[in-house]
């Protein structure tokens, strides 16, 4: 038996929390579970809380518990299922498709020595937006003007 009637400990830490499950017997010999979250204040003093199980107590604690996780869970899934529906009816709203459905478009790049590139028709095509130069020579332009 280790300080304090120590049996076992193992600690859980997070961003500015640690978490000790600690079990303990106390002086009578009764086995029990010590859960401690200490939090940190302003970087020096620490708050402590602490809660105690004994071992008579332990199966409605961890009943209790799996009930509350088992809660959590089916509750995520709840909201995650209701944001889904509500993503699928504002898409619907709107004339768009849902993103589930919503295909990405695909560009490539033709080689030099492909076949099916388009030939020089005097547009110059980038992306989206379409740019036409003129097919007219500087040397033509100068003659009209004189």
């Amino acid at each position: 038996m280790g300080i304090r009637g120590e049996l076992f400990t193992t600690q859980v830490t997070l961003d500015n929390r640690s978490y000790f499950f600690n079990v303990k017997e106390n002086r009578t010999g009764d086995v029990f579970l010590q859960v401690v979250e200490s939090k940190s204040k302003n970087g020096e003093d620490f708050d402590r809380h602490a809660i105690v199980i004994f071992a008579d107590d332990m199966q409605k604690f961890f009943k209790g518990m799996d009930e509350s996780l088992s809660f959590i869970d089916k509750d995520r899934k709840e909201r995650q299922k209701k944001q889904a529906e509500k993503k699928a009816a504002k898409a619907a709203k709107f004339g768009g498709k849902p993103a589930a459905d919503v295909k990405k478009k695909v560009y490539r790049n033709k080689k030099d020595g492909d076949s099916s590139a388009r030939k020089d028709d005097g547009i110059k095509r980038t992306g989206k937006v379409v740019h036409v130069t003129s097919k007219r020579t500087p040397k033509a332009d100068a003659d009209k003007t004189e």
